[in-house]
Formats: C-alpha cells, structure tokens, sequence
C-alpha cells in the first residue's frame, strides 16, 4: 500500500486531484502553476469513502512504483497522475464503486491514514508526466480554469467525454467545511397572499434584511427572498404589504379594547356611578319647559334634559326623590335657567314664580281666560280674543258643538277648567287648544250625548249650557245639585209657576260683560237679548261659563225634592230654594232685608 493511495493500483493518487478526498481542497481546482492549498498536505476525510474501491490487484504495482519514487525523491504526480486517473476512472470507478465500498473502506481508509500525512508535497514538473514504464509523457495542453479536470488529459489515449464542462453539469465537490443542504428545489408557483400563504407571514418584508442580502459576499439568498424578488412589486411591494397588516391587526384589536373599555365604563357608571349632573343655579340664559298634566319624574327628567336645563334624567330623578315635596310638582310650563344642578331644578320647580302657566278657573269666562292669556303671554290686550274668533274651527272642538250666529263666542264652555302652559314665545292657539282638548276628553268621558236625552235635552251642547248656568248660579255642591232640579223644572212645558222663564241673573250679567247681583226689573226686563233669560223662554244660546266637574255631576244627577225658586239671601254664598211663590216672596224679603234695601 503506498502513502498516496488508499490501496495497491498502478499509480499513487495526487494530494491535489478533486477527487482526492477532500483534504487540500480549498474550493476550486489547482491551476497550472500555483501553490497546492493546505501546504501540499493531504487530507483525509471519512465522509467521503468512494475513493478506497481499488483491487488488490494492484498492490505490487503500488509496492514497486513507491519504492522507486523513494529512490528519486520526487513523487510524479505532477507528471503522470493524470493518465493514470483517467485511465481507471472508467474501469475502477465504474466497475468497483459497489463491490468495494463497504470491504475496503474501513480497512483500506484507516490503514493508510496514517502514512500520508507525513508526505510533503513536490515540486511539480512542467516536462510532462511520468507513465508506467518510466518514460516522460507529452506535455500537456493548458488546463481550462472553470473545469476541474482540465489538468487530467485522457489516460492510454481513449476519448474520455467531459462531464464538468457543460451547463448541465453538477458542480465540483466541496470541502466539509463549506458543504451546505442542497435548497429546496423551486417551482414556478407561488402561493403568495391569495392562494394559502399570507403576505403578513411570508417573510423578508423588512429593509434590514433585505439590504444584508443584496450586500452578502456570496449570494446567498432563501427561498422567501427569492420569491419576494420574482414577484410584481418587490421588496417595496411586500413592505407595503405587511405595514398593511399590521394596521389591520392593530385597528382590530384596538378598536376592540376600545369599544370593550367604552361599554365597560358606561355599564359601571349607570350601576355603580353617581349620575351626570350639573353644578349650580344655571346660567342667565333661560328656557320655558312644558309638563303635560300625569307626566312622572322621568318623563320630566326628560323634558328638562331635552331643554339643557339638566344634564341627565336619573340625577333629577334622584334628586326629585330626595326633596320632601318633589311629587308635588304640578303640570303646566316653567321658565328654568339652563345648565341647573338636578336640586336647584327641583327646588325652582316648586316655587310658583317660576311657573309660566295660565289658570282658567271654574265657572270663568272666556273673556276673563283671554285677558289671562294676553298677560302671560306679553301680547296686547284683545290678541287672543281675536285669535279665538279665527282659529277656533282649528282647535278640535267636538263635533257637536255649535257655531250659529247666535252664540256670542263658539268657545265658551269648552275651555276646560285647569292649569295650563303659557310662555312668552308662545301663540294664542297654541295655549287655546290643549284646554279644548282636555273639555272634549272630559265631555266624552262623562257621556254628555247619551244623557241629554235621558234629561229632555234636545244634545250634549245644551247639557253643557245647563251645566255652566250651575256653575255660576250655585255656590256649593249641594246647591249644584238643587240648582240643576230648578233648571230642569223651569224647562218643563207644564211649568205654570215662571211659564218656562229661567229669570236668571248670571245670564243677563253674562251679555253685559259684568258681574252684579243688583239688578233693577226695568232694565233686566226692557232687554231683549237672546242671553236675557227674563225674556226669553229656555235656555240661553250657548254656555256662559265654563263648568267645572262638581256642575257636570250635578247636571247629570240633579235633585228630585220639586224645587222651582232659589234666592241668595245674604247676597253672597248662602242660596235657599223654595217649592211655591209664596215661598219665594219670603226669600225674597229676607234678602232685602239683608242687603239694606
């Protein structure tokens, strides 16, 4: 065995052969003419065993060869090597790869270690190489720098096909130390974003990294860059990309905490938070808010938040609930100041200067309820009397109403007694027509239609004028009830005590405009005036007042003791009914006598 190979052959292996293992292997083969790498050293490596396989045939060959390169002191690598290579690359290689790969590695590899290792490199020689009979060969021609074998002509003269010079070849063998895994081979599809592989985690998106491969030394490059190269846009183009991405992903999960600490804050602020609440008495701007007749301390509480007097419903609610007589808050309208505490509200709300809201009283005509209005309102004397005469069809009157010629006002009697919303801002009709309302609503209710007839009465119209003569006749709810027989029984065609006269004095007083108990018989009866119930037999045109609910209920279930005569002996509230005339006359003096005359 010599110290050049790894069994008996025809010749030694060069240290610098490719193929030799790869020891002294720095990447590329030698050139002509340049220093062996590794000092000329051979290097063994186990890795790499398919260079043992040769037979033991030509073990005495290898004996003799050795010792006459022994005795000249050079080895002829440099001048025969190559033949030699050539000539049993084919036979050896080919041949007896298989059949001693496993039989001679371990031995043969091992064995000769040792012995080549101390073996320094000679010196090459540029006469030609040394064959196996001792004769110089021709010299050769110059080796081609991209082909590994370019310094191997071919061995005993055969035409040997070049396996290394084509494009198609596979490339030279590297040392271990520079051995990497083969890349994975490449197809042209690529998944890319829409096909399974999302931008955000495709990789080599960022600046750093992709300049730190366009500057490596030796290209080397990974899979993802490469695609990210071959794609549309590039670097730039998956940059943008990603920075997509990550916006997304952060106006999702931001726009979640926020939305989920948002619903939070609010949950804890309405069960466990006080509630928002203004502090103060307000600013100097004020407002007038309307409380509709039943509206609770929520729908005031809204009402007022709706104006910017509060700055939330359940701080008024709560402060409505704290204060002793916060349920004693009446309808009607209240001028507030803006931006008040929910306390300072509700503390205003129960002082009446703050209430802007018209009372129409019961029995109160409507010429004293329009003067009402014109003050409230801040409007000129006689403006709503005026606005009644031209809007009242649009106010929802009931539709048995009457409007004839003879009816000094078609509103009068449907002006419900009550509380009412009055501002200045306001118009006329709009502080008319929920007092008409509220007199439909309560004539509906008591079923004024169905009653008249019951009564004698020709419609509900006259069954309210029956009610207002009550009203302003009466003083007491007893007398509302006596008083309503004596109106009954003055009706009937067989009264032949006042012969269907009524002879009341609210009525004359009535088309007078006034309110007077003494009243001469001359001028009471030279009136002819439809209202004038001294002249006229029946009732009156239309209502004289506006009746309140006690003169409803008693028009409706009047008494049935015969009373026909009524006299207010003390001129004031104290009114005694008489059966016959001369019951009467009696009063009469008594009045008389009470009053100076």
């Amino acid at each position: 065995m010599t110290e050049y190979g790894r069994g008996p052959g025809s010749e030694p292996w060069h240290p610098e052969d490719p193929l030799y293992g790869d020891d002294g292997w720095g990447g590329q083969q030698t050139q002509a003419g340049q220093q062996a790498p590794y000092g000329g050293l051979p290097q063994h490596h186990p890795q790499q065993p398919q260079y043992g396989g040769w037979n033991q045939e030509q073990s005495g060959y290898d004996q003799q060869q050795y010792q006459y390169y022994a005795e000249q002191g050079q080895q002829p690598y440099a001048q025969q090597g190559n033949e030699h290579y050539a000539g049993h690359d084919q036979q050896q290689y080919a041949g007896h790869d298989q059949q001693h790969y496993q039989g001679h590695d371990q031995q043969q590899y091992a064995g000769h270690s040792q012995q080549q290792y101390p073996v320094q490199s000679p010196p090459q020689y540029p006469q030609g190489g040394w064959d196996a009979t001792g004769t110089h060969g021709h010299m050769p021609y110059a080796a081609d720098p991209g082909d590994p074998y370019g310094q191997q002509p071919v061995a005993y003269g055969a035409e040997q096909p070049d396996h290394y010079g084509t494009p198609d070849a596979y490339p030279p063998p590297q040392p271990p130390g520079r051995r990497r895994p083969e890349p994975e081979p490449e197809t042209d599809w690529d998944p890319g974003p829409d096909e399974g592989e999302h931008a955000f985690f495709a990789g080599g998106g960022d600046e750093d990294s992709d300049d730190d491969l366009d500057h490596d030394p030796k290209g080397r490059r990974g899979r993802g860059d490469r695609r990210g190269k071959a794609a549309k846009g590039g670097k730039g183009a998956k940059k943008r990309r990603n920075g997509c991405a990550c916006m997304v992903v952060v106006l999702v999960f931001g726009g979640g905490l926020g939305g989920v600490g948002y619903f939070g804050l609010k949950f804890y602020q309405n069960r466990f938070g006080a509630a928002p609440d203004y502090a103060g008495g307000g600013t100097s701007e004020t407002v007038t808010v309307e409380i509709p007749k039943g509206a609770g301390g929520y729908e005031i509480g809204r009402r007022l938040k709706d104006a910017g007097v509060v700055k939330s419903v359940d701080a008024f609610v709560s402060a409505q609930s704290q204060d002793p007589e916060g349920g004693t808050i009446q309808a009607g309208a209240y001028v507030l100041k803006k931006e008040m505490s929910a306390a300072s509200a509700v503390k205003m709300m129960l002082d009446p200067k703050s209430q802007s809201n018209v009372l129409v009283k019961p029995g109160e005509r409507n010429a004293q309820v329009y003067q009402a209005i014109d003050k409230q309102l801040g409007l000129a004397s006689g403006a709503t009397k005026k606005a009644a005469e031209k809007e009242y069809k649009k106010l929802g009157m009931p539709s048995w109403a009457q409007t004839n010629s003879r009816i000094r006002d078609p509103l009068e009697g449907f002006l419900y007694p009550g509380t009412y919303p009055a501002a200045k801002g306001m118009k006329p009709d709009a502080v008319l027509k929920p007092m008409v309302a509220q007199a439909k609503e309560k004539y509906a209710a008591y079923g004024l239609e169905a009653k008249a007839k019951e009564l004698g009465l020709a419609d509900p119209f006259q069954l309210v004028t029956v009610a207002s003569l009550v009203q302003a006749e009466g003083k007491t709810h007893d007398d509302f009830r006596k008083m309503a027989e004596v109106i009954y029984n003055r009706l009937k065609p067989t009264n032949t005590e006042t012969n269907r006269l009524l002879q009341f004095d609210s009525t004359f007083n009535y088309l007078k405009g006034q309110s007077n108990i003494h009243i001469s018989e001359s001028e009471i009866n030279s009136n002819k005036d439809p209202y004038n119930t001294y002249t006229n037999t029946g009732l009156p045109p239309g209502p004289i007042g506006n009746p309140s609910d006690d003169a409803l209920k008693a028009a409706l279930n009047p008494t049935d003791d015969g009373w026909i005569y009524f006299v207010a002996t003390d001129g004031q509230s104290n009114t005694e009914f008489a059966k016959t005339y001369e019951e009467f006359q009696t009063l009469k003096d008594k009045f008389n006598a009470n009053s100076g005359r």
